[in-house]
């Protein structure tokens, strides 16, 4: 029996990260299922620094989340399976809920803690805030 058949990973380019999208990968291959990958950009219309255009910044990071989603679909190619990719924009533990829930996840994978060097001590506050709010298993990877 396949249990995982639709997985959602979250990716954000570090070590960690990427480390969980192989994990996606290879459990996604082992089961014949499907693998979304999304990309976070955090909203920076709340950031209240008069120095930031934030049209600019919001351009580089979409575009730095592409780079990463590019890079996710050459790796999973070679692995022989296709992914859904997208940049989303919000919330970061938010949207990676709404996203499985929209594509009926039977499950997350996520890296313990992302790129900010806040939270690493135990877990990362977006992935510890996503296995509070989902009702969906969680794959923690380190």
């Amino acid at each position: 029996m396949d249990m995982y058949k639709k997985i959602v990973v979250a990716v954000d380019g570090s070590e960690v990260s990427k480390n969980a999208f192989r994990h996606a990968v290879e459990l996604t291959r082992q089961n014949n299922g499907t693998l979304t990958v999304i990309h976070i950009v955090p909203q920076i219309e709340t950031l209240d620094i008069e120095t930031f255009k934030p049209e600019s910044l919001r351009k580089g990071m979409m575009q730095e989340g592409e780079k990463i989603l590019s890079e996710v679909r050459e790796l999973a190619g070679k692995s022989g399976i296709t992914v859904q990719a997208s940049v989303e924009e919000g919330v970061p533990f938010e949207k990676i809920c709404e996203v499985a829930d929209k594509s009926d996840a039977d499950l997350i994978v996520m890296g313990s803690h992302g790129r900010s060097g806040i939270g690493k001590v135990l877990i990362g506050s977006v992935t510890e805030r996503v296995i509070s709010r989902t009702s969906c298993p969680v794959l923690v990877v380190k």
